[in-house]
């Protein structure tokens, strides 16, 4: 049997107290999918990836945070690159008593090529 997606990283949501995780709380729960997206001309991070959550009821998306700059180059690289599509980005824990830069945990795994 072939191997569906492979492991590629895990790491907290950066940023989620500045953003609109708070307008989608109750959204948010293990196993949610999440897009990354490159941000090119960010100030703060020259690797800078946001995080995005599709609200399927107001059909628009909500930066709710990034990838942590200790943790994004070579995802940066990728997305810069055209390779999004070779990712999913899912919740794998959520902990809203912990201090808000620990309080969402993501994996993130590389998906099969099936083409």
């Amino acid at each position: 049997m072939e191997t569906k997606k492979v492991f590629f990283m895990d790491c907290h949501l950066a940023g989620r107290k500045y953003h609109d995780a708070d307008e989608v709380w109750d959204k948010l729960k293990v196993g949610t999918l999440l897009k990354m997206e490159r941000e090119f001309h960010n100030p703060y991070d020259a690797e800078a990836v946001a995080v995005v959550f599709h609200n399927d009821e107001d059909g628009d998306d909500y930066c709710i945070g990034y990838i942590p700059c200790t943790d994004n180059e070579v995802l940066a690289k990728f997305l810069g690159m055209g390779w999004g599509d070779i990712f999913e980005c899912r919740i794998s824990k959520i902990n809203p008593d912990a201090h808000p830069e620990h309080q969402i945990h993501m994996v993130i795994k590389i998906k099969r090529n099936v083409a």
